[in-house]
């Protein structure tokens, strides 16, 4: 909708400041046209905005003195061939930084605005082990090293996104329970910060299924799906949820935690203390046991989960009974609480992602089979299971993307070029 400049208000101070938010909104408002529709002409993207040409001028002005667009030619059009100024997104120069810690490595994936990616890399780490303060330095350590690539490729860190299996309190930065990690209370944000130092780039965190869920609805293999679950993979098993094209939250920012739905009193106890939850059937450290039990979690150090996972698969390729038997339960368990979510949220698909996609062969079908069994709208929810492509790097993928949406929204962050003249810039 067009962004409209109100009504001056009594106050100077006042003023100032509902023009600064207003322009703050119009220029992201121009830079979200751009990111979905590719290069446009200035009167383009006015047309499309609702903005008046001479504001979009203005504004274009400033985003290219920002370095966050760049001219890409002439467009012709009409019998005349009247010229016409194209634009396109840029933001080669700032980048974005996602990191990922879990129960058994950290991850980091940064790209730049134009989304060239700088830097992919996962360590395997015994975060599970080894606390919270030994788990940040090792986190501060990676990120350091990334945010080094980063600014050698010629791209200014603008934040760091992390992601954290566990609740998180988003507006502080801080995990307020992480089961599988152990941590309660952990200011994240503000202890990154200080590993990190030099106050190189503000730090925001959020839950990894979340984040994961945002990088399948924006760039995935569900991508575009407006009802949708996302769920991870790991040594415990979170949720993003994805209601009528956005990230459902609940009242206080703690929805998903589908890993600790009660689905077997009798069961095993979870890292979060309960008995049964559904993650002690379906995450990663539930199928090792079951398969691989001399390889258990806490028998010794933690490899990386792509070794996990290989020696399952391998498992499968020779066709050992005890392995097939443990993938062919977490299937079923995985169907029993996918049809909760399926009578829950009503999904049009449920994306598996991290060690659940790498074995999707062998865990969809009897997983399919005992969703369809237990909904009670049967066929008609047309819910299927979908693998994710995205693997282990879904939420340092979504992590970024995060930093991705905080530069949209307030282009003026970056960079601190003055307005330039738009007497030359105008085009048409």
């Amino acid at each position: 909708m067009a962004q409209r400049r109100p009504a001056a208000p009594a106050g100077g101070g006042a003023q100032a400041v509902g023009h600064a938010s207003l322009r703050r909104a119009n220029l992201a408002l121009v830079l979200r046209h751009l990111r979905e529709e590719g290069s446009c002409s200035r009167s383009d993207i006015a047309d499309a905005t609702g903005l008046h040409r001479a504001t979009v001028s203005n504004l274009m002005a400033e985003l290219l003195g920002r370095g966050l667009v760049r001219e890409v030619g002439i467009e012709h059009i009409g019998a005349v061939g009247r010229p016409r100024r194209a634009v396109a997104l840029d933001g080669s120069h700032v980048g974005v930084l996602g990191t990922e810690i879990n129960v058994d490595y950290v991850a980091v994936y940064g790209t730049d605005l134009a989304g060239r990616v700088l830097v992919e890399r996962r360590v395997g780490f015994d975060a599970m082990g080894m606390g919270p303060d030994r788990s940040l330095k090792e986190l501060g350590r990676v990120a350091k090293e990334a945010l080094d690539d980063l600014t050698a490729s010629g791209a200014v860190p603008a934040g760091i996104g992390v992601a954290v299996p566990g609740l998180v309190d988003v507006a502080r930065g801080a995990v307020s329970f992480a089961p599988n990690l152990g941590w309660r209370d952990l200011p994240l944000a503000e202890r990154l910060q200080a590993e990190i130092g030099d106050g190189r780039a503000p730090v925001m965190v959020d839950n990894d299924a979340n984040l994961a869920a945002l990088a399948e609805f924006t760039g995935g293999v569900a991508a575009g799906t407006p009802d949708m679950v996302y769920l991870t993979g790991e040594v415990g098993v979170g949720g993003g949820i994805i209601v009528a094209g956005a990230l459902l939250r609940g009242a206080d920012g703690f929805s998903g935690e589908v890993g600790h739905m009660p689905v077997d009193p009798t069961g095993s106890r979870c890292g979060c203390g309960r008995v049964g939850c559904w993650e002690t059937k379906v995450g990663l450290a539930a199928l090792v046991s079951s398969a691989t039990p001399e390889r258990a979690y806490g028998l010794g150090p933690a490899p990386d989960p792509e070794e996990r996972v290989a020696e399952i698969a391998q498992g499968l390729a020779a066709g050992d009974p005890r392995v097939m038997a443990a993938v062919a339960e977490v299937g079923r368990w995985l169907g029993l609480g996918g049809s909760i979510l399926v009578n829950l949220f009503n999904p049009r698909a449920i994306v598996l992602g991290g060690y659940f996609a790498k074995l999707a062969e062998r865990l969809i079908p009897p997983a399919q089979a005992e969703l369809e069994r237990l909904v009670i709208a049967g066929p008609a929810a047309r819910c299927r299971f979908l693998a994710s492509g995205l693997g282990f790097g879904a939420a340092s993928r979504g992590a970024a993307s995060m930093v991705v949406e905080q530069v949209i929204n307030d282009p003026t962050a970056i960079g601190s070029a003055p307005i330039a003249s738009t007497t030359n810039l105008a085009g048409r």
